[in-house]
């Protein structure tokens, strides 16, 4: 099969996703372009902030994006391209998308409260609590892993450190210009945009490296980067939406199209024959043991297809910016869609690079980066346009450096908004400053606590993040219920159920190889996240069994 073939097959799917289920989705829901959104009816200047849907946009596609979809399918390209790619493309288009724009409607239907405040007017307090203690324990896992993820990179490549910080500063400008100097957001960007890209040149120019400017040991310098990015992520978090976080995804989105451009202008000009296996069977040999095809392809490759952090995103900052319902379909469901098409692009490089044995022994190598497979192989299509290997390369860390920054500081606001729905609103711990300070502390004790168990983060993560996506669907499925709208359940119904089973056996899975290999953390990390999402199923079957009984008695 031919790389360049199969991305147009790919995005020939997703295109009639958009135009034929979306629309139904649309149908189904009632959206109503005409009705206030919580943006107008709820502004307070901090989260509530109504925003251009280009810039709407940007913010939700690069705080959704982050590392998931590059890192899933780098991963599970051991299963074989054709496994991944039925999951990416119909994963993405009947179950990832559809859960997005579902999420985002029902919290902008629900004055832009997050998806646990709407189980929980379904549920009671029991389920909304269960919901929210799961959510914010699955976003600590997220900034602690994609912090990790981040400073990792600053270390191996000093010039995208000083990129990122000029890119902050850039976009706090940006800012001002727009929401308080009353800049048109189209002159704002003629300025920033192409300010932005100069940005890369001075950060090669002018890398931060610490180990060379001060003599430190990586080690030293990694924990450095770490602390710095947790104060980061506390300022993000508190500082107001329209000064940072929105206009930092929005520009930042700028290099994610570029990357996206050149990636796919790379597979189109280099046609790569993919010379990976098609198919690698059911369960595949490695030197940590075996990975079974079911159900580990379905939570490794997350982001690209199915991703329960996307509601905390639509639900979480998406929902209090959004200006118009008639946007929904266009951000969450398209931005979904454009999330696949990264996810084939990084699966159809590693397949048209390597062969199966040759990625095998690629990911066996001690310091193995997927993200720096990613860019390798990219920037090797890439070289087919006339672009050097080395500059290609470096703009696609930076690339995904810049997604990583995105997802932490709008996963960090997101899991203060969950601990604050946990906690009493006229108590200390309601401040939106100790909320964020026990998110960063126990980020920072995760990373800086344990290094060596810092590194098996991802596949905890991943597991609670699809874990998290069966709950989403779980509440929208309840919600169709309680809105007489039940014979359309099968389109949240049957999703949650495959992603809930998948989900808990991947997590039981970890539980098991954790008791065996000692890692007390992951077990009981593991062992509380399927504890919390059973007794949450529980509580659901509970309810919808007596309100079926309070039906019948009236009818009766």
């Amino acid at each position: 099969m031919n790389g360049a073939v199969l991305l147009s097959i790919a995005c020939a799917i997703f295109l009639c996703g958009y135009f034929v289920y979306s629309r139904f989705l649309g149908r189904v829901l009632g959206i109503d372009p005409s009705r206030p959104t919580p943006a107008h009816t709820k502004y307070d200047g901090v989260d509530y902030v109504p925003a251009h849907p280009t810039v709407l946009f940007g913010h939700h596609f690069a705080a959704i994006a982050g590392a998931g979809p590059i890192v899933g399918p780098v991963l599970a390209a051991e299963f074989g391209w054709l496994s991944a790619t039925l999951w990416i493309v119909l994963g993405c288009v009947f179950i990832g998308a559809a859960h997005d724009m579902i999420a985002m409607f029902l919290s902008v239907r629900h004055e832009g409260e997050s998806i646990g405040s709407i189980i929980g007017t379904i549920l009671g307090r029991p389920g909304k609590v269960l919901f929210l203690l799961f959510s914010w324990s699955a976003l600590v896992l997220v900034v602690a892993e994609f912090n990790r993820q981040i400073a990792g990179t600053f270390l191996a490549d000093p010039a995208i450190a000083t990129a990122s910080i000029l890119f902050i500063a850039e976009a706090v400008l940006f800012g001002l210009c727009v929401y308080k100097w009353r800049m048109s957001v189209l002159m704002a960007s003629l300025i920033f945009v192409p300010l932005m890209f100069g940005f890369v040149w001075i950060g090669n120019a002018f890398p931060l490296d610490l180990v060379k400017m001060f003599g430190l040991a990586p080690e030293t310098v990694g924990a450095i980067w770490t602390l710095v990015l947790i104060a980061y992520c506390f300022f993000a978090s508190t500082c107001p939406v329209q000064y940072l976080l929105q206009p930092r995804d929005y520009l930042n989105a700028y290099l994610l199209y570029a990357m996206m451009v050149l990636g796919i202008l790379g597979v189109f000009v280099a046609h790569p024959q993919l010379t990976a296996d098609v198919f690698s069977g059911f369960s595949v040999q490695k030197g940590s043991g075996t990975d079974m095809l079911f159900p580990m392809l379905f939570v490794t490759i997350a982001c690209g297809a199915c991703s329960g952090f996307h509601a905390l995103v639509a639900s979480g900052t998406s929902s209090k910016q959004i200006s118009s319902e008639g946007s929904i379909r266009k951000i969450a469901y398209g931005g979904m869609l454009l999330e696949g098409v990264l996810a084939m692009i990084a699966l159809i490089g590693v397949a048209g690079t390597y062969t199966s044995a040759g990625y095998m022994n690629e990911i066996a190598k001690d310091g193995f980066v997927p993200v720096q497979m990613f860019a390798n192989t990219i920037a090797g299509f890439c070289v087919k346009i006339g672009i050097p290997q080395r500059a290609a390369e470096s703009f696609m860390l930076l690339s995904v450096a810049a997604f990583l920054m995105t997802t932490v500081d709008a996963g960090t606001r997101l899991a203060r908004f969950s601990w604050q729905e946990l906690v009493p609103k006229k108590s200390i711990a309601h401040n939106m400053y100790f909320g964020t300070a026990i998110v960063c502390a126990l980020a920072a004790g995760l990373l800086l606590g344990n290094p060596k168990a810092a590194k098996q983060l991802w596949t905890l993560f991943a597991s609670a993040n699809q874990l998290l996506a069966s709950l989403t669907l779980l509440t929208a499925t309840l919600w169709f219920f309680a809105n007489r709208k039940g014979r359309w359940s099968w389109i949240t119904g049957v999703p949650m159920i495959f992603m809930f089973s998948v989900s808990t056996w991947a997590l039981g899975l970890l539980c098991v190889k954790a008791a065996r290999n000692g890692a007390c953390i992951q077990l009981v990390s593991s062992a509380f996240l399927i504890c919390l999402a059973v007794a949450l199923v529980c509580i659901a079957i509970f309810q919808t069994g007596k309100a079926k009984s309070r039906n019948l008695e009236a009818k009766n």
